[in-house]
């Protein structure tokens, strides 16, 4: 690997400010450096925040990212700034884990990716929210997320 398949990126080794918005978030792909097998790669954010839209509350959730990369890697600093973007971006549950997959999946066009959002409780109730983009290749090895659901105290 050279350095070269990084001059491309803007924000990785630059104090880099977190976006206001999603839309504003700039998420940077880099080759991948070993395109001819399938391997998974995992990202976990067990923090992740974002705002009710209707109440300004906020949310929490445990995000669990695999994919299957092809050309192209996700940049992790872009994807830290991009996942952070959502603390004041008002959105239910459902939209916010479907559109973190759509914009990797339209950033580094995986071979495959599923996303498993575990959110905590809203009014009472739990949702937990999954979206894969079909089936992962064969022989490739996705181990469980091991997050379980919520189940309070006990």
């Amino acid at each position: 690997m050279t350095d070269d398949i990084y001059e491309s990126l803007d924000q990785l080794g630059q104090k880099t400010r977190l976006p206001q918005d999603p839309e504003g978030a700039v998420l940077e792909a880099v080759s991948n450096p070993h395109k001819d097998v399938d391997y998974l790669t995992r990202f976990v954010a067990p923090e992740f925040t974002s705002l009710c839209p209707v109440t300004g509350q906020p949310d929490f959730a445990h995000l669990v990212i695999d994919y299957c990369p092809a050309q192209h890697l996700v940049e992790s600093k872009s994807l830290k700034l991009f996942l952070g973007s959502f603390r004041n971006h008002g959105a239910f549950h459902e939209d916010c884990t479907v559109a973190i997959a759509k914009r990797l999946v339209a950033t580094i066009k995986p071979k495959w990716l599923r996303i498993s959002g575990y959110w905590y409780p809203r009014g009472g109730i739990p949702i937990d929210v999954f979206y894969q983009t079909g089936e992962p290749p064969a022989g490739l090895h996705v181990p469980e997320t091991g997050v379980q659901s919520y189940r309070g105290r006990g």
